[in-house]
């Protein structure tokens, strides 16, 4: 299992909220051992690593006169590399016989197997 400890300098609240967006990318990540965990480890340091402090770059609109600020969510800092990686490794551990990719629920593929969401 991945936690607050495997992203060392960062706040342990931040580094949690992190993984749980990681683990939205790849439900697997908690199931990784081996080079996979570490890879993973990997692409979550340098997540957090690019991650910006709030008041900085987290932000991503601001208002005037309504005095309004919005921030961008922890999710939003994985790029697509990061987010293909993340998905790669869970491929890695797939369970025999499961669908390997990610299909529309309201397309031909739904006929073919029942709508529900596969790791």
């Amino acid at each position: 299992m991945i936690g607050p400890t495997d992203l060392p300098g960062l706040d342990e609240d931040v580094a949690r909220r992190l993984i749980a967006a990681a683990r939205s990318i790849a439900p697997c990540l908690d199931s990784l051992t081996g080079e996979p965990r570490l890879d993973a480890i990997a692409i979550l340091r340098g997540v957090a690593k690019d991650l910006p402090a709030a008041g900085t770059g987290r932000m991503r609109s601001q208002s005037r006169n309504g005095t309004s600020v919005t921030w961008a969510d922890y999710s939003s800092a994985f790029t697509a590399d990061d987010r293909s990686a993340l998905r790669a490794l869970c491929g890695t551990v797939a369970a025999a016989g499961a669908p390997i990719g990610h299909f529309p629920v309201s397309t031909v593929a739904s006929r073919i197997w029942p709508p529900e969401e596969y790791p």
